[in-house]
């Protein structure tokens, strides 16, 4: 049985706001209880008009206090932009008020461009062995203080929040893998080192007290609709993003267009289809066979779907298609 989620990058549509986004990102998360998705993630982002998610944990607090069983996180939350102490504080609150729903996936990745990053920290500098030691020294926040120790994360010491690592390069698979935590990559918008990290990932991993054997989440992009020319319509407000965004023109999420595929120059069309090697866009059974198909490949423990479409309604109508989807596949593979 594989397991399915949902990872919502908090989308601001043209025309609407932060506010609306907020809304939107609650109504999704109830409906994804209501469905039986697993968990419900947020991404960390900075200074990007459309991704209204930056102060991650605040948001993760508001879907939380609004579902009751779904497991709510951080997909996630890019640890060199903060201090290991401030995150253990933050998530270990999280944790004390909604007990055993939250998870805390870290990546490495700024979140933005290098001029916010360092607006952010202040400082860029640091080595590439920055980030392990700060993984480390989180995870050790959230263990039961020791004798005489000097620094304690309150909230957060004993409760052994859920860590994973985030990663889209065999970076973070061979961390995972050495410190025995459980893996998200992010098959859904770096597909090029899917097959080669969970490899790694799957056969270096060491036992911990965290984890006993490995376990594999993928991203995967999904837009479903009734047909699959109602879903080819509505992707391509993603699909306009991805281009905004590869040329240095990042915004809201635009409202769709007519052929918008048919109008693109070679590299901007190169642009969505490496964006799009691990997505679905289509009716039901074409979504479903490629959702087969994805999971037959890799073999993960765990699914997390995201894909943005303006129309609010279709996107919530997206989510309860995959959910029938998933539901349905598990149910045959239970006989």
């Amino acid at each position: 049985m594989t397991k399915f989620s949902v990872l919502d990058l908090c989308p601001v549509f043209d025309g609407k706001t932060p506010r609306d986004a907020f809304q939107n990102a609650l109504d999704l998360a109830q409906l994804a209880e209501q469905l039986g998705y697993h968990r419900y993630w947020l991404a960390e982002h900075h200074n990007m008009a459309g991704i209204a998610s930056a102060a991650t944990s605040v948001v993760i607090g508001h879907v939380a206090g609004g579902t009751s069983r779904i497991r709510v996180g951080a997909g996630g939350v890019m640890l060199p932009n903060h201090s290991p102490l401030v995150i253990a504080e933050q998530f270990g609150t999280l944790a004390s008020l909604f007990p055993g729903r939250i998870d805390l996936g870290l990546g490495r990745a700024p979140g933005t461009d290098q001029l916010t990053a360092q607006a952010l920290r202040r400082t860029l500098s640091g080595d590439v062995n920055q980030f392990p030691r700060d993984v480390v020294e989180l995870l050790g926040y959230f263990e039961e203080s020791q004798p005489g120790q000097k620094i304690r994360a309150v909230p957060g010491e004993g409760l052994r929040v859920p860590v994973w690592i985030l990663g889209s390069s065999l970076f973070g698979a061979q961390l995972a893998a050495a410190l025995g935590l459980p893996y998200a990559f992010a098959s859904h918008f770096a597909p090029a080192d899917l097959m080669a990290a969970i490899d790694l990932y799957r056969n270096q991993f060491k036992p911990s007290v965290w984890l006993d054997k490995p376990y594999l989440m993928l991203g995967f992009t999904v837009v479903a609709a009734d047909s699959d020319g109602e879903a080819v319509y509505m992707a391509s407000s993603m699909q306009q993003a991805y281009v905004n965004l590869h040329s240095g023109r990042p915004g809201k999420l635009p409202p769709p267009k007519e052929n918008y595929l048919a109008g693109l120059p070679p590299h901007e069309r190169a642009v969505v289809d490496h964006m799009s090697a691990c997505s679905a866009t289509g009716s039901p059974t074409t979504v479903g066979r490629k959702i087969d198909a994805f999971i037959a490949r890799t073999r993960p423990d765990e699914v997390m779907f995201t894909g943005n479409m303006f129309d609010h309604q279709a996107r919530l109508h997206s989510f309860a298609i995959v959910a029938d989807i998933m539901k349905r596949r598990n149910r045959t593979l239970r006989g």
